[in-house]
């Protein structure tokens, strides 16, 4: 019998990976703005100039980039179960998530903390950063009080969960199956599964279905738009609906053909039109349905969360269709950023902190300060990916194996 050729690995698609790099930069861009609201929402410290432009930018940008990672995330992790089987993608899993979100959590989590130290003693004038390191330090003396909580990394622990959560189901479902009907039946299932997937991707009718149900679980949500769960490690069960309808859809897109999820990004009109009424109606809603106590306060929430679900899938979808048309190429910039996306996204909450509270005080508007604050902050995130973690163990940890250093050489095209 002869033995049949190995499949060829599927194409990488490098507008997706670019896509993957922008939700993860856009949230640095999203962390270095919460100081220039002009509501106190309890962050670290508050700037002396604000503007309403910096809460609508926010609210915008939290409705979708986590949507888009995990999205990103199921269609990544789909191939990567494909070609590496069970085994290789639960140590996949464990290295690449589990890694940073525990060994992580302990080093940058008392690094935040400094900063809330740092930005209380700045009313001050106290700008003694050491003093608020070591306090930040200190706190790790209260654990297991609050071990795990308070930090950004809780969009790992809740991949974490949605990757265990879908392949306990996927697994119960194909034992299930082919009980009842065997290898026919279960190829049955599979079929409709994929039809279904297409149909959703392709079809007007596939967006109003999709955003029901986030309608649904944003209806159960205590904050503006889209809760962060982190502060506990109990569910937060709607949020965990949001991403794990995300992650399965994407995992389901990367069964199909690259043309499924290319029709599912694709730049219409009525998509454009939609965004627009969408991104009106949840900017002028969002202040009625934060007061309980509005006369149409029952009203405006319906409308708002319908509107913010609209926003959430209509961004997911163009900001495909977008970097589909200008990242269709491979790029060797593009990327290395890609590459450095995840460490620079795991390293810069504690430096953004640190930055707001050096430059709370300075008389500058406020747009040129959040553009210092997140250009500094990226600056610093790729200069130690690429002296400390590209090629090295780290980078193996982060990327899946290390990649020759570009520092000092060019941007040369990787393999």
């Amino acid at each position: 019998m002869t033995t049949p050729a190995p499949a060829l690995p599927a194409p990488r698609l490098d507008y997706l990976d670019a896509t993957r790099a922008f939700a993860l930069l856009l949230g640095v861009v999203f962390h270095a703005s919460l100081s220039f609201s002009p509501y106190f929402m309890g962050w670290a410290v508050q700037d002396v100039s604000t503007g309403q432009l910096v809460t609508d930018f926010f609210l915008v940008s939290h409705s979708f980039r986590m949507e888009l990672f995990f999205l990103l995330a199921g269609f990544f992790s789909h191939g990567l179960l494909q070609r590496q089987g069970l085994g290789g993608f639960l140590r996949s899993r464990a290295v690449r998530l589990g890694v940073p979100f525990t060994v992580g959590w302990f080093i940058l989590q008392p690094l935040i903390v400094s900063g809330w130290i740092m930005g209380a003693a700045s009313l001050r004038g106290d700008y003694d950063y050491w003093a608020g390191i070591r306090g930040g330090f200190a706190t790790l003396r209260q654990l297991p009080a609050g071990l795990f909580t308070g930090s950004h990394l809780w969009f790992l622990y809740y991949l974490l969960l949605v990757t265990g959560l879908w392949l306990v189901l996927r697994l119960a479902v194909v034992a299930v199956t082919r009980a009842l009907g065997g290898e026919p039946a279960l190829a049955r299932l599979r079929s409709r599964l994929d039809a279904a997937a297409g149909w959703l991707a392709r079809s007007d009718w596939g967006l109003p279905l999709q955003v029901l149900p986030t309608a649904a679980a944003l209806w159960g949500m205590r904050f503006w738009g889209m809760d962060t769960p982190d502060q506990s490690l109990r569910l937060h069960l709607p949020v965990l609906a949001v991403y794990g309808g995300f992650f399965a859809l994407g995992w389901v897109f990367g069964r199909q053909s690259p043309e499924t999820i290319a029709a599912f990004g694709r730049i219409t009109v009525s998509r454009v039109l939609l965004l627009a009424a969408s991104l009106i109606a949840s900017l002028k809603l969002n202040g009625i349905q934060t007061d309980p106590g509005h006369p149409h306060f029952t009203a405006a929430h319906v409308g708002f969360v319908l509107g913010y679900a609209t926003l959430m899938w209509t961004l997911v979808s163009l900001t495909l269709g977008v970097f589909r048309k200008i990242c269709s190429q491979s790029r060797p910039v593009i990327r290395y950023v890609a590459d450095s996306s995840y460490w620079m996204y795991l390293v810069h909450l504690p430096v953004v902190v640190w930055l707001q509270v050096a430059v709370a005080e300075v008389p500058v508007h406020w747009s040129l300060k959040l553009g210092f604050v997140s250009a500094a902050t990226v600056a610093l995130a790729l200069l130690t990916y690429d002296l400390f973690v590209r090629s090295t163990w780290l980078g193996q940890i982060l990327n899946g194996r290390r990649r020759d250093r570009v520092l000092g050489a060019g941007l040369r095209r990787q393999p």
